[in-house]
């Protein structure tokens, strides 16, 4: 090819990489409510903001409970669900790496020695360069080293739209590992808080157990004494069995409660989590404003990244209606002698150009335009889907806690009116103005509302880590920028 076109398609190259079909991306819009004001925060003030709660990673630290916190930090490690993540996270970042590779040229060297026979005339090598001639024949040593590149500059942006889609696509994947770790933190942290719940069930239920015994004792001295009669025997005996054996079957609940967190940090099903008094709390965590929610959610960034990666695919489908170039070039040497392999007299080079352009493929370029645009489309609806279940998931957890801190005065006041029903039903019995049938009534129902006092206290709880976790868990994403 004569050097000034081979110059000018250079220039032309270098001059159109400047280019990118297809459409630049822009953010899809999201549906937001309109006052910038959560619905059930209205009226509503938490009793001790922390200002902090939503903006720390360790936002389980709020509880603080040593063992929880522990817990937290191992399931990060640990956890296999997240180490699959991690990986193919990993993996996103190396095609990342293989994209942005296609904007250089290839360069490949090669080095050979061989013998040629000549038996007269001219020893011409591989490159066309005359070597020598004899007269008899007789072996010539030929020495070649060459340099060798190959680039197809990219005209119509092809390959950077490629590394868009695998750079939004890394950045998605990195996301939805933060979401995965958050997920896990989640179903810890509510395995945890039940796994308490239970251990505070177990000594309602062996106080329980001690009262009951205590009421048969009594039963039992007055049958003795024919003040009572054997079904009130009959009737304190079969309550204190059935309390024994709802205790026992606690056991057995918190043994799989168990085994669930030693799955969650990746140990085998042998962690024992130690019996402790039921210490936690609820938190009041400020939700700050919805126009705020969609950088903190680690599944809202990863659906955009998707949709990001989406629009990058339409236009390296576009770019399929026009040319490819490919530049070549080559050079080296070539000698007889070793010594003389980088005398300039021995060096040769050739450069060469190629364009191909697809004249008829049956409409497959325009088809595939078409997915990738519906691709895109999908992508987008998938965005502005996963960022209404994030308000509405913030709303739901905002009602319950609501809900739940009004119904817990009431409960509160339900467990004191049943122990002082206790008390004055055994005072009666032993008085002999009421039947043991009232005393079983007034204990079940004693148990029944300290059983739902503790079970609405462990919802509080786990309404608090929902809300967190709806939150963002701390997440922001600024965490996703340079990836």
């Amino acid at each position: 090819m004569p050097r000034p076109l081979l110059t000018a398609l250079l220039v032309s190259a270098t001059v159109l990489t400047g280019c990118e079909v297809g459409p630049n991306y822009k953010r899809p819009s999201a549906p937001t409510p309109a006052s910038n004001q959560y619905r059930e925060i209205q009226g509503w003030t938490p009793a001790d903001p922390n200002a902090d709660a939503v903006v720390k990673t360790d936002w389980w630290t709020l509880f603080d409970d040593p063992v929880l916190n522990d817990l937290e930090q191992r399931v990060v490690v640990n956890n296999q669900t997240l180490a699959a993540d991690l990986a193919a996270y990993q993996q996103a970042r190396a095609i990342l790496s293989e994209q942005e590779a296609a904007l250089w040229p290839t360069l490949s060297g090669t080095g050979d020695s061989r013998v040629t026979f000549s038996s007269g005339g001219r020893t011409v090598g591989a490159s066309g360069v005359v070597l020598g001639s004899a007269g008899a024949a007789r072996p010539i040593p030929i020495y070649t080293m060459e340099l060798g590149a190959t680039w197809e500059p990219d005209l119509w942006g092809r390959v950077r739209r490629l590394i868009e889609n695998a750079r939004a696509n890394a950045q998605a994947n990195l996301a939805l590992l933060n979401n995965a770790r958050l997920s896990a933190q989640m179903e810890l942290a509510a395995d945890y808080i039940a796994l308490r719940q239970l251990d505070e069930e177990k000594r309602i239920d062996d106080a329980t157990v001690k009262a009951y015994e205590t009421s048969l004792t009594i039963t039992r001295n007055k049958f003795l004494a024919g003040n009572a009669a054997q079904s009130d025997v009959d009737q304190a005996e079969t309550q204190l069995t059935s309390e024994r054996a709802a205790a026992t079957a606690l056991g057995q609940q918190r043994a799989q409660m168990e085994d669930a967190i030693a799955v969650l940090i990746g140990r085998p099903a042998d962690l024992s989590i130690p019996p402790a008094p039921w210490t936690l709390k609820p938190v009041d965590v400020p939700p700050g404003l919805p126009s705020t929610l969609l950088q903190r959610r680690p599944d809202v960034a990863a659906a955009e990244r998707q949709a990001a990666a989406a629009s990058a695919e339409i236009g390296v489908a576009t770019a399929g209606f026009f040319p490819s170039v490919t530049l070549t070039g080559a050079g080296g040497t070539e000698t007889q002698a070793i010594s003389h392999l980088f005398n300039p007299q021995t060096f040769f080079w050739n450069a060469g150009a190629s364009a191909v352009e697809t004249v008829f493929n049956a409409g497959l370029t325009v088809a595939q335009v078409r997915a990738a645009r519906a691709f895109y489309n999908e992508a987008v609806a998938n965005y502005r889907q996963t960022a209404l279940t994030a308000f509405g998931q913030v709303e739901d957890n905002l009602a319950a806690q609501r809900v739940l801190a009004a119904e817990q005065p009431d409960l509160q006041a339900s467990v004191r009116s049943a122990d002082d029903a206790v008390r004055v039903t055994l005072n009666e019995y032993n008085a002999g103005t009421v039947d043991y049938t009232s005393v079983v009534v007034a204990q079940a129902t004693a148990l029944a509302a300290h059983n739902a006092e503790l079970q609405l206290e462990a919802s509080r709880l786990t309404t608090t880590v929902d809300l967190i976790v709806a939150l963002g868990g701390g997440w922001n994403e600024a965490n996703l920028k340079g990836r």
